[in-house]
């Protein structure tokens, strides 16, 4: 399973990487989510402009096994779709660090975030559990 160090995750598997500035941030699927999940079939993309709370639901995607929502690590307004996943959503199986989902400005609120360490310990509990 791979979780990059210089990403931050949640307990409900998103990933989120700021920018350097720290003004813009970049929300996905982990690898953890998208091997649980299975082969992901088709995702709901959200608007351009509309906002987001953290910890609310962004968005939501479907796999061969189940309908699962994504929920926003930040609060903010999205500025940002990746419309490739519109026509490719099993990029998110393939490489789900490269696909992400969208990109969040006017950054408020964060979820309790994790680092890659921490949550690598806990994927290992929910695994063992």
């Amino acid at each position: 399973m791979q979780i990059p160090q210089d990403l931050q995750y949640t307990k409900t598997h998103e990933w989120v990487k700021f920018n350097e500035d720290g003004s813009k941030a970049k929300v996905g699927i982990t690898d953890f989510a998208q091997n649980q999940m299975g082969d992901i079939v088709f995702i709901t993309l959200p608007e351009v402009g509309d906002s987001v709370a953290a910890e609310d639901t962004l968005t939501d995607f479907e796999s061969v096994k189940a309908v699962s929502d994504i929920y926003s690590p930040v609060s903010g307004d999205i500025c940002a779709v990746n419309e490739d996943l519109a026509d490719a959503p099993e990029l998110l199986n393939s490489d789900p660090y490269a696909a992400w989902i969208v990109e969040l400005e006017n950054l408020g609120e964060t979820a309790e975030l994790l680092s890659a360490a921490a949550y690598q310990a806990y994927c290992q509990e929910q695994e063992e559990a």
